[in-house]
């Protein structure tokens, strides 16, 4: 059975959807549209405790069950970035090289940028090699700093 429900953050307001007993999806819900009414459930409200301790800046990791759908490629990519600490951040190139194809690095972008998972599974914690910050689907490059000054003053 799958179910969705809304939650307001410091990022803006994050749809998080559950199927089955798992997350399977969070991201950046469109403030200006309507918020379409969801039904929540164990896993959600889960979620969204475990969220809003991470805001809190109490929480570093998550534990909450989740299962997120993609290729294999960007099975593997997400595995990753779930072992990249709280806090610290690497580089698109560093990605590639820790998943062992060092000349995949826009390979490894792509799937970054397919994350489905926000937050749980920590793309926003990629940068560019020149440290500026590249693009963020949770929200745009504002979210992203925001996010990292978060895990920075808490770390």
């Amino acid at each position: 059975m799958k179910n969705h429900d809304y939650m307001v953050t410091p990022i803006g307001w994050l749809k998080i959807e559950d199927e089955d007993g798992y997350i399977t999806q969070i991201h950046v819900a469109d403030k200006s549209g309507d918020l379409a009414p969801g039904a929540s459930s164990k896993v959600i409200e889960q979620c969204k405790r475990e969220l809003s301790e991470y805001f809190a800046g109490t929480r570093t990791e998550f534990t909450v069950p989740m299962k997120p759908v993609g290729t294999p490629f960007r099975q593997q990519v997400w595995e990753e970035l779930k072992r990249i600490k709280y806090g610290e951040v690497i580089s698109y190139k560093e990605l590639a090289a820790r998943i062992g194809n060092p000349k995949a690095m826009r390979a490894v972008g792509g799937a970054n940028a397919k994350n489905p998972l926000m937050l749980l599974i920590p793309c926003h914690r990629v940068i560019g090699a020149d440290g500026t910050m590249t693009g963020y689907g949770g929200g745009g490059t504002g979210n992203k700093e925001w996010l990292l000054n978060l895990e920075k003053r808490n770390g």
